[in-house]
C-alpha cells in the first residue's frame, strides 16, 4: 500500500496525516515499515528524545496501517531531578498526537556508580514486566545508526571479540521477548527532523554531554575521525562486513551442535562427541557457551576465560568433573555430558 492511498484505507488522526505528507518524512517512513516487518501487537519505549519520539510518531502510523495496538511506555528512572516533570510533559505531546502513553516509574535507591548501565536494566525490567502483563513479546527500541557505531566502539575497547562487536542487531529475543531496532538503518539527523517537525519539541538529555560517561568520550572520539576522513558511511561498511563473518561463524556454530550434540530428554542431559571439539576454536567456543546456557538455563553467557579453561580440560585431560554456568560438565573416556546443576 502507497503512502498516498493510506489515508484512504485506513483512519489517521489528522495531525499526524498532515506531517506524513512531508515528502521527507514519507522516505523516513517507508524505510522504517520495511525495516520493521511486523503483524504482531508491539510496546514502544519512549525516553522523550527526538529517537524516540521518532520511533513513537512511525510506530503510530505502522500501527494505523497494520491494524496492530501499540502501547507506549515513558520509562521514570528517577535519576534526575527534573525526570517525572519531564515524563508528564512527553505524555503531554504524544497525547496531542493521538499517541496514548503509560509513565512507568522506578522505585529504588539511585546507584552511585555505573548509572548508565543501571538505567538501562531497569528500564528493560519495567518493559519485560509490561510485555508479561500484557502478553506481548515484542518491544520497539529507537537505537540509530550513531548507536551502532558509538556500540561497536565501545565493544573494541572492552577487547570484544567478532560476536560482540557486532552485537547490536535490528532483531534478538532476550528473556523470551523480541526487541526491535527499526531505526538501526536511520541517521539521528533524521529522527531529530522528524521530532522537531512532528512535535516540535524533544527532551535534551544533560549526561549526553557529561564526559565522565565513556559513551560520551567515545561520541567525541567518532567525531574528531570523522574530521580525519574516517565517515559514518566508511565505519557502518565495516560492520556490516563483520556481521557477514559472524553470520558464517553462527551458522557453522549451529551445523556444529546439530551434528555433535545429542539432549537426553529422558535425563535432561546433552551429550557432546569428540568432533564438537575439533572445529575451529570460536566454533567450538561459541558452541559450548550456547550449550551451558541451554542446560544451565541462564540469561547470561558464561565468561570467556572459564570457557576457554574448559575447552583446554576438554583437550588435555583424560576426565574431570566441572560446575560453570548453573552445569555440572563431566568428561567421561571421549564424551563430555553437560547436566543441570541442582
Amino acid at each position: 500500500m502507497s503512502l498516498r492511498n493510506l489515508s484512504v484505507k485506513i483512519k489517521i488522526p489528522k495531525l499526524l496525516e498532515n506531517k506524513l505528507k512531508n515528502k521527507k518524512i514519507k522516505k523516513i517512513y517507508l524505510k522504517f515499515e520495511k525495516s520493521l516487518d511486523i503483524n504482531e501487537n508491539f510496546i514502544v519505549a519512549v525516553s522523550g528524545g527526538p529517537d524516540s519520539l521518532a520511533l513513537a510518531f512511525l510506530a503510530k502510523i505502522y500501527s494505523l496501517k497494520n491494524k496492530l495496538i501499540p502501547k507506549f511506555f515513558i520509562v521514570d528512572h528517577k535519576l534526575r531531578k527534573e525526570s517525572s516533570k519531564e515524563a508528564k510533559l512527553v505524555q503531554k505531546v504524544l497525547k496531542k498526537y493521538s499517541i496514548k502513553s503509560e509513565i512507568l516509574t522506578w522505585k529504588g535507591k539511585r546507584p552511585l556508580k555505573n548509572i548508565q548501565s543501571f538505567a538501562r536494566k531497569i528500564r528493560f525490567k519495567l518493559l519485560y514486566e509490561k510485555c508479561d502483563k500484557l502478553k506481548i513479546k515484542n518491544i520497539l527500541l529507537g537505537h540509530h545508526s550513531e548507536d551502532l557505531i558509538e556500540n561497536f566502539f565501545l565493544r573494541m575497547i572492552r577487547g570484544s571479540g567478532l560476536k560482540g562487536l557486532v552485537s547490536l542487531n535490528k532483531k534478538v529475543k532476550i528473556n523470551g521477548k523480541d526487541l526491535f531496532r527499526p531505526l538501526l538503518d536511520q541517521k539521528k539527523e533524521d529522527l531529530i527532523f522528524i521530532s522537531s517537525y512532528c512535535f516540535d519539541f524533544f527532551i535534551k538529555d544533560p549526561t549526553n554531554q557529561n564526559q565522565k560517561f565513556k559513551r560520551i568520550k567515545v561520541r567525541k572520539l567518532i567525531k574528531e575521525l570523522k574530521i580525519d576522513g574516517l565517515d559514518e558511511d566508511k565505519i557502518l561498511m565495516t560492520i556490516k562486513n563483520l556481521k557477514l563473518s559472524n553470520d558464517l561463524v553462527e551458522s557453522n556454530v549451529k551445523n556444529n551442535l546439530r551434528k555433535n550434540t545429542f539432549f537426553s530428554v529422558k535425563k535432561h542431559k546433552l551429550f557432546i562427541n569428540k568432533f564438537f571439539f575439533d572445529q575451529p576454536y570460536e566454533v567450538t567456543f561459541r558452541s559450548l557457551s550456547e550449550s551451558i546456557k541451554l542446560i544451565g538455563q541462564k540469561y547470561y553467557h558464561s565468561r570467556g576465560k572459564k570457557l576457554d579453561k574448559i575447552i583446554n580440560d576438554v583437550k588435555g585431560i583424560d576426565s574431570f568433573k566441572r560446575t560453570l554456568g548453573g552445569c555440572i560438565i563431566e568428561k567421561v573416556h571421549q564424551t563430555v555430558i553437560l547436566s543441570k546443576e541442582s
